[in-house]
């Protein structure tokens, strides 16, 4: 039993592995992957990885074309706005039974962890900002007590997450005045500000979507760091 436990085991971390190359564009949009060079780099057998890349493929991260392979997903503006759109639905409807469901209790401690988490912001790395948000986000939609609309607004934060980090540095101070005012109506239990509140702090133009687009393009291609905290980039004036 302890075998077949290793071997789920290994077959996650491989998945695991793979998806954070695709979310992260370590290998260029549309590029075709190479299983054999992949599975020798991951120190990995061909048989879990075509199961890895399977499942990437149901959840839209790469792309099978029939008689050719496995290609990395592209960076398409039309299909990051669609998902920020659906992110917006998901996350307002996760908010409207929150407010409804949840009790006095998380949403204390919702905030708590809100308020410990920013004190740190300045300090931040790009990743670690769009990490943090997507653990605020989730956390909300988690209670709304549907385990469904989490696991949607999961697959949907890791699809537009490569763009998020490049946006993230300039919207440093209004993220964290629009978190408040989200727990502030979350707190309030007004489902009418919370949905008002998201569709500010979400809802992306055509035009917004297709400039981060090429600014993702430019920093796959011609890559910059994401690492130095943002208040060393100018983010937190």
């Amino acid at each position: 039993m302890a075998k077949d436990d290793g071997k789920a085991s290994n077959a996650e971390r491989l998945y695991e592995a793979v998806r954070d190359m695709a979310i992260a564009f370590e290998l260029k949009p549309g590029e075709r992957i190479v299983e054999g060079a992949l599975a020798e780099r991951l120190g990995a057998s061909r048989t879990p990885l075509r199961e890895a890349l399977n499942r990437l493929v149901a959840e839209n991260y790469v792309v099978f074309r029939p008689g050719v392979g496995f290609f990395c997903r592209d960076l398409d503006p039309k299909e990051i706005f669609d998902l920020y759109e659906l992110r917006l639905i998901i996350e307002a409807a996760a908010a409207d039974l929150a407010c409804t469901r949840a009790s006095d209790v998380e949403i204390a401690e919702l905030i708590a962890r809100h308020r410990s988490w920013t004190t740190g912001y300045a300090e931040c790395t790009s990743r670690e900002l769009v990490a943090n948000d997507e653990a605020f986000h989730e956390d909300i939609a988690a209670l709304s007590g549907n385990r469904e609309l989490v696991l949607r607004l999961r697959n949907i934060n890791g699809r537009i997450r490569f763009v998020r980090w490049i946006d993230a540095d300039a919207h440093l101070a209004t993220t964290r005045g629009e978190h408040a005012t989200l727990l502030d109506a979350l707190s309030r239990r007004d489902k009418e500000a919370c949905r008002n509140t998201l569709f500010t702090h979400i809802a992306k133009r055509q035009d917004q979507i297709m400039d981060a687009v090429r600014t993702s393009l430019s920093r796959i291609y011609m890559p910059e760091p994401l690492t130095e905290p943002a208040r060393k980039r100018g983010a937190a004036r």
